[in-house]
């Protein structure tokens, strides 16, 4: 979507909303006044109430252009919109009750109409802006509204970008022209190849460019300057990536130093405030899912005593944050006199070379026969997971996070280990709801360096949503 496409989607945006606020605002009425017997604190006419909402609602779509509920950084991520429409729509009810105890003037003819309308207008825009999400993506299959690119570079992040916005009815971009080597093409179909930029700029008109993307600088500065110079002179978006994600995933921040922007790059956003918001979640989600699990656990413990004898917990020695050494507790899934050593040697010494060798590979093994059947039962429903969430409240993980490593695993991560370290680990994370024990190490590895270089809130809430349908399915689980 072009930079006045945006603009334009943006304002109608502003309008729908508008207009899906009036109607909230008609149904709470409506809810309570005639459909609700019960007597009403003021006699307020709907023309009167209609009137009053008429000239509040401008300052509650500010509110909603405040919080940047018509940025494209918003509205083109589901999860965060729905969190902010949330925001706003509370935000709105405080406003206008604020406006009623300053004024003195009575705006609601009961209470409920506000909690009527504070939830009829969350449900109704995300319903209103999923439609539009569905109308914009329909027009991108019939050319309408999408951005027509230049892809300059020849990096790997170039050919990632060039992939992903192949699929044009869904990113909204069709490549036209790269400049670059032949291999970015790719999935690309009638895209122009030029074997320089400069031979690229000259046909930014013909092609009909609206943006230009570049993903690696050239050491001679005057070339860059010119892409940009480009760009400028047929007034097109310009954006730059860098090809290499540490420079631009994390939290960064941008200041003067010595009259030069400095960009300071964070290992990750979980530092300060964002450290200190997710302990204190943890804290208050924990101690709920503590209390809620308390008989299910003490349920477990009592069978697993009667059924496997021995210890009804293991703890497993593993690395957190900083690699520091915690004590993962969980419930035993195997005998008693497993589990004190790395899972190759033990093998080994039942004389299992294969599951040995399987094991070193993958770091995993199908039909492990040290596990007992209700151990086995245990790991099929991830229940032998849960005193983790003890883990918890004790500070030594956070709900979502890396998965803690094994000590012996610190050298398979190909020096990585102290970036994916960054943040607390986690009872749960991207790995989990990605496939858990089908995936290869490497590619839990990069899925965990994921998370801590792009860290949200959201995100956080995101994945332990899907973690409970991961569970209840059981997929995945070993």
């Amino acid at each position: 979507m072009s930079r006045r496409n945006s603009k334009l989607y943006s304002f109608i945006l502003m309008l729908v909303d508008a207009l899906v606020l009036i109607v909230s605002f008609v149904i709470a009425y409506i809810a309570r006044v005639q459909y609700d017997p019960r007597p009403l604190l003021h006699n307020i006419y709907a023309y009167d109430y209609l009137f009053a909402f008429l000239l509040i609602i401008p300052f509650w779509i500010a509110i909603f252009g405040l919080i940047g509920l018509y940025q494209p950084k918003t509205y083109n991520r589901r999860l965060i919109e729905w969190g902010k429409i949330a925001i706003g729509s509370f935000l709105g009810i405080l406003l206008i009750i604020g406006w009623e105890y300053v004024s003195t003037k009575e705006l609601f003819p009961a209470r409920l109409v506000a909690a009527y309308a504070l939830v009829a207008s969350f449900i109704l825009i995300v319903i209103e802006r999923e439609a539009m999400r569905l109308v914009r993506t329909l027009s991108y299959r019939y050319g309408r509204g999408v951005r027509r690119v230049l892809l300059i570079g020849s990096s790997d992040a170039a050919v990632d970008i060039a992939e992903t916005l192949a699929d044009t009815k869904h990113s909204g971009h069709r490549i036209v022209a790269v400049a670059g080597p032949k291999r970015l093409l790719g999935t690309i179909e009638h895209a122009v190849h030029f074997s320089t930029p400069e031979a690229a700029l000259k046909e930014i008109e013909a092609l009909g460019i609206s943006t230009i993307i570049q993903t690696d600088l050239y050491e001679d500065t005057a070339r860059n300057q010119h892409i940009l110079g480009a760009a400028q002179a047929q007034h097109i978006d310009y954006n730059f990536i860098p090809g290499e994600s540490e420079f631009y995933s994390g939290k960064n921040t941008v200041d003067v130093f010595l009259g030069y922007p400095m960009i300071t790059v964070y290992q990750t956003p979980l530092v300060g405030w964002g450290a200190i918001i997710k302990r204190i979640f943890d804290l208050v989600a924990g101690s709920l899912i503590t209390l809620v699990l308390s008989p299910l656990l003490i349920v477990i413990f009592i069978i697993k005593k009667l059924v496997d004898r021995g210890p009804a917990f293991y703890i497993s020695p593993r690395l957190s944050r900083f690699s520091e050494p915690i004590g993962l507790i969980k419930f035993r899934s195997m005998g008693a006199q497993y589990g004190s050593r790395d899972a190759a040697d033990e093998f080994r010494s039942m004389g299992r070379e294969d599951l040995a060798l399987e094991y070193e590979t993958n770091r995993k093994v199908d039909n492990d026969p040290r596990v007992t059947r209700f151990g086995n039962w245990l790991r099929k429903t991830s229940i032998d997971e849960l005193p983790q969430i003890f883990n918890v409240l004790r500070g030594d993980i956070s709900l979502v996070g890396p998965r803690p490593i094994l000590p012996q695993e610190v050298k398979l991560a190909k020096g990585r280990t102290a970036l994916l370290h960054s943040v607390k680990s986690g009872m749960t994370g991207l790995w989990q709801v990605s496939g858990r024990s089908e995936l290869i190490f490497e590619d839990r590895i990069e899925l965990e360096l994921f998370y801590a270089q792009n860290w949200t809130f959201w995100l956080d809430i995101k994945i332990l949503f899907k973690t409970f349908w991961v569970v209840v399915r059981g997929k995945g689980a070993k």
